[in-house]
């Protein structure tokens, strides 16, 4: 019996293997140094579960921080009863994680376009470790993936599945950023507003709380490997600084002297991201097939980095905007895609392996932190310059070659065929 060969054969097999390693970590056969990341899924998920089946959102646990759609992803694990919670979500994890890849193979495969993007899901997933399957941050990728895959001809398809995922964990909502200017952009925006709507609506009517993650984030710190956080562990270092490190709304983030003026800093940092999309949108004169999700990773891509709180699982997010951008075989996002998973792996690194020297601000945690939190800056930076130049520079020069200045020879000449 001759096996099969070929490309698809050769990804499909690395992806069981490299996805059974990450079961062994996740169904804690085999573990991995540093804190367990599975807790998450069998301790605090497992409690929301709890309290949403009782009918109502979690009214009094700030570190819920979720639009209402999210309860989905939490009640999730319910569809296979036969296995106990925090086992069903890891499969679940893996079936979004078979979905994504699947429809990355399967779009690379088509006319003028590459597997390159399922490459990327393929490495980027186990890069970040067993924390890619112990959130729910794989189930919200997923539907982020499906949406820009399929808004390239089907707009509507996009924006139902944008209000959707906006609803799961707000990110989402910036891949409506890319959509080509009329039509397009009409169908897609009105489609996401009108989902939204209605799952929102549905959330509320359903049970009570629904909207209290609103207030439950208005007293958080600098997350300790945000970008922002370098300023303390430098002064922590220095011993130049007497403030703590605790856990709090969630995460393990930086609380006394200076903090605010950090997190504000950080909140300036992601409008002026915002502002420079915003400039981008308007002054963008081309919009071709790969600039929808050209703009969406370039703008999950400037969020994330300027964000006051990096948690590992936001590389998720990169990984799977970053894949869509390779299905393209012309895309110029290679450099800013190797960028974001080389930080991944680093990722990996900071957290869970030697979380404990990125809490210690020792240099060891220095030095991964300096080294993630610059590969994503260089990501951010080399991404924008790349969607800038082909989607406002190049066109606008290859107008102005056309529309070319009439020279005095052209109006001497002008003149002659009109004597």
């Amino acid at each position: 019996m001759k096996l099969p060969s070929g490309p698809r054969w050769s990804l499909a097999a690395f992806w069981l293997l490299s996805r059974a390693v990450l079961l062994l970590y996740t169904f804690r056969v085999v573990f991995v140094p540093g804190p367990d990341v599975t807790t998450d899924v069998s301790v605090i998920y497992f409690q929301w579960y709890e309290v949403l089946l009782g009918g109502t959102y979690p009214l009094d646990d700030v570190t819920w921080q979720y639009p209402p759609a999210a309860a989905f992803a939490i009640l999730s694990p319910g569809l296979l009863p036969f296995l106990e919670y925090a086992h069903a979500f890891f499969v679940l994890a893996l079936v979004c994680d078979a979905v994504v890849f699947g429809l990355l193979v399967y779009a690379g495969g088509r006319p003028g376009k590459s597997r390159a993007g399922a490459w990327v899901w393929l490495a980027g997933v186990p890069l970040l470790g067993p924390t890619a399957y112990a959130r729910f941050d794989i189930m919200v990728t997923a539907v982020a993936v499906t949406a820009l895959l399929a808004g390239v001809r089907h707009p509507r398809t996009m924006g139902v599945l944008v209000g959707v995922g906006a609803l799961l964990k707000v990110w989402p909502a910036l891949l409506l950023l890319g959509t080509a200017r009329g039509r397009v952009t009409r169908r897609s925006w009105v489609a996401a507003a009108v989902s939204g709507a209605a799952v929102l609506g549905a959330c509320v009517l359903a049970a009570p709380g629904a909207l209290a993650f609103l207030t439950f984030q208005r007293d958080r710190g600098t997350e300790v490997e945000s970008l922002g956080s370098l300023v303390f562990h430098v002064a922590r270092f220095f011993g130049a600084w007497d403030g703590e490190v605790r856990l709090n709304y969630g995460s393990v983030e930086f609380l006394g002297p200076y903090v605010p003026l950090v997190s504000g800093a950080a909140l300036g940092l992601t409008a002026l991201a915002f502002g420079w999309l915003l400039v981008w949108r308007v002054r963008a004169r081309e919009f071709d097939a790969t600039t929808l999700c050209d703009a969406a990773f370039v703008a999950v891509l400037l969020f994330t980095t300027t964000s006051r709180v990096i948690s590992p699982q936001y590389m998720l997010w990169l990984v799977g905007l970053a894949a869509v951008c390779l299905v393209w075989r012309g895309s110029r996002m290679r450099r800013p895609v190797l960028l974001v998973l080389v930080a991944t792996g680093v990722t990996l690194l900071e957290f869970p392996l030697w979380f404990s020297h990125v809490v210690a601000s020792d240099a060891l945690g220095l030095a991964l932190l300096f080294v993630r939190n610059g590969l994503l800056v260089a990501a951010s930076l080399s991404a924008a310059r790349v969607l800038w130049r082909r989607t406002v520079t190049e066109p606008r020069l290859r107008d102005a070659g056309t529309a070319r200045v009439p020279t005095q020879a052209d109006h001497h000449d002008g003149a002659l065929l009109s004597s």
